[in-house]
């Protein structure tokens, strides 16, 4: 089997709420998403994904998946997709780096090789846990009484998992983490999300005034040298996902007792065949997962569930669901959906969901 063509598409993704980042440094209202096409000469197709989370959250940009694809696309013409590992040292070599710019590929071809296997992606990684995952919410940085809104809509549709932006002022974040324990159902998890707003200092201020209350932060500075630096100072449980880009990343965490969660989210990490490998790490070193999408449709949400079927269910704390986030549907209702807060594996060949013709118009791109 060969990949003949490559056909890129880009869509506009509409959020149903504007969302603003911890710290309130973005608000946005439409995501940058690019569906990609692979074709083989045995007829089958596998579909990929990426979208980022807006262009200034971290270093990756719908363009720039695009800019990347365009460059990497000769040297994957040809190859056989069901060969992941092939495909991913030809986009490596081709070009370094800009991880995000070559997930959808690999996601692409992880589809078509679970379909000629004919069972579903999970599987074809070694075998899938078919439990409901629960998914968490994504509050965005607001005031407590949004906070207490939001959350209780996403409780309407099931949700028992949430993760709540913080990583404004210290004092306004202590306040509004004590207004939400105190209000929090028994049974429900909570992730607060600094995404890396927080100084040292200010950090420490926030952790050390909320240890009576046993919370976990996520990315609770801007790097891992941050983090290590105030590591021993407060009693915190911290999960990272902004600084888990690389397996270096992932080894390091693991090695220094950094984290006790990796967030682990596809896009940023270049696909399947990279996050398969943090998971690892992470398993070896009693580490708890979040895997999930950075952004994007039903089909990014999926990928992301196919990995987290393979994390042992008392070591998978959630999954996302951006989809619930979105006005547009790109596959009118298929593939896997909220289902009282939780999504559940299909037994599908392959991704198990692919877009609608016509919600992606005309490619921007063919290659081949």
């Amino acid at each position: 089997m060969r990949i003949t063509g490559i056909s890129v598409f880009r869509k506009d993704l509409r959020l149903e709420h504007p969302y603003r980042l911890s710290g309130g440094r973005l608000e946005f209202a439409v995501l940058d998403a690019t569906f990609v096409r692979i074709d083989t000469d045995e007829g089958l197709v596998g579909w990929g994904e990426g979208t980022p989370w807006g262009h200034t959250y971290v270093p990756a940009h719908g363009p720039g998946i695009r800019a990347g694809i365009e460059t990497v696309a000769s040297f994957v013409l040809g190859l056989d997709p069901r060969r992941t590992l092939d495909v991913e040292r030809a986009m490596d070599l081709a070009l370094p780096g800009h991880l995000y710019a070559k997930s959808s590929i690999d996601m692409a071809c992880w589809d078509i090789a679970a379909q000629a296997a004919g069972m579903p992606i999970a599987d074809l990684m070694g075998g899938g846990s078919r439990n409901p995952a629960p998914i968490a919410s994504s509050i965005g940085t607001t005031t407590i009484g949004e906070t207490r809104k939001v959350m209780d809509r996403y409780r309407a549709r099931g949700y028992a998992a949430h993760s709540v932006k913080i990583g404004d002022d210290p004092a306004k974040d202590i306040e509004r983490i004590r207004d939400v324990e105190a209000h929090r159902p028994p049974g429900e998890r909570i992730l607060y999300d600094v995404n890396r707003a927080w100084s040292r200092q200010q950090a420490l201020r926030v952790m050390k005034a909320t240890e009576d209350l046993g919370v976990m932060f996520e990315q609770p500075c801007e790097t891992l040298d941050d983090i290590a630096a105030i590591r021993t100072l407060h009693a915190a449980p911290v999960s990272i996902d902004e600084s888990l880009v690389t397996l270096q990343d992932a080894a390091r965490a693991a090695r220094e007792g950094l984290a006790e969660v990796f967030g682990i989210k596809l896009n940023r990490v270049g696909g399947l065949t990279k996050a398969a490998r943090m998971r690892d790490i992470a398993l070896a070193h009693g580490i708890d997962m979040y895997i999930m999408a950075t952004g994007g449709s039903v089909l990014a949400d999926t990928e992301a569930l196919h990995l987290a079927a393979t994390v042992p269910d008392r070591n998978l704390l959630g999954v996302w669901s951006c989809q619930d986030m979105l006005i547009e549907d790109v596959a009118e209702g298929r593939g896997p959906r909220n289902m009282d807060g939780h999504l559940q594996l299909t037994e599908t060949p392959g991704l198990g969901v692919a877009p609608d013709a016509a919600a992606l118009g005309l490619p921007v791109a063919t290659y081949g």
